[in-house]
């Protein structure tokens, strides 16, 4: 499986890297990584995250990762992340 960045979801994770950055560039640079890591294992097992509570459908999925909710859909070959935040930001 193939996964796509949204810009829905590109858009926020700068302005939350950012917001890391101001405090400690270093926790930014591993907060990236470790996310990318995080996204990365949805290839292998793309239905390992619970069904969204955003959404009806079961091809959307929920990926918590350090209080936040990274939004993401199961297509035929692909995998769309779609949104991060946090839920207290919802």
């Amino acid at each position: 499986m193939k996964i796509y960045f949204e810009s829905t979801f590109s858009e926020p994770l700068i302005l939350i890297l950012h917001r890391i950055s101001k405090d400690k560039k270093s926790a930014a640079k591993k907060f990236k990584h470790d996310l990318k890591e995080k996204i990365d294992l949805l290839t292998e097992s793309p239905f390992m995250c619970r069904q969204s509570n955003y959404f009806e459908d079961d091809r959307y999925r929920d990926l918590t990762f350090k209080g936040y909710t990274i939004i993401y859909k199961v297509e035929d070959n692909k995998i769309k992340i779609l949104d991060i935040f946090k839920w207290e930001d919802r």
